[in-house]
């Protein structure tokens, strides 16, 4: 199977994640900027090569052609997007605001997450255990959907 196949495949699957769609879309990245970083970031491990970043922006989902400088214009205001969430993130604990009940409802949402990515970790192998152990899965991953679509809900407030 060619790179370019291989790398839309997996993107097309982690960004069709009902997961992935529900943070994505309430996050700081355009779809647009979440697929170039993690092309950025990702694409060469599975190449298991480095890649030039026209080989990179090749790689996108987009049918038309992207320019290296596009790729990198896109790859720069998703990189600032994260350090600004992450500075977001400092600033609220430097005030105080993590310590406030007000934030609970995410850091239940982040131990489901933990807990989710956890069991996709430690998959048995007996057959029988694989079974429960994937409806296992299944419910936290409802769980997570239900609650991060609750969170998102512009209608309540959350800060």
């Amino acid at each position: 199977m060619k790179l370019k196949d291989e790398v839309q495949i997996w993107l097309t699957g982690a960004l069709s994640d009902p997961i992935v769609q529900v943070l994505a879309k309430n996050s700081q990245l355009s779809k647009t900027q979440l697929e170039t970083l993690l092309i950025d970031i990702l694409a060469e491990n599975i190449a298991g090569k480095q890649l030039k970043y026209d080989e990179k922006a090749s790689l996108r989902l987009t049918k038309a052609k992207i320019s290296r400088g596009a790729f990198n214009r896109t790859l720069k205001q998703s990189k600032e997007n994260v350090i600004k969430s992450i500075y977001t993130v400092l600033l609220l604990g430097y005030l105080g605001v993590f310590d406030s009940t007000t934030l609970d409802p995410y850091l239940e949402i982040a131990n489901k997450l933990h807990d989710y990515v956890e069991a996709h970790k430690d998959v048995p192998n007996k057959e029988e255990e694989l079974k429960d152990h994937l409806k296992v899965i299944e419910i936290i991953r409802k769980e997570l959907e239900t609650s991060l679509k609750r969170l998102s809900s512009p209608s309540e407030e959350h800060l």
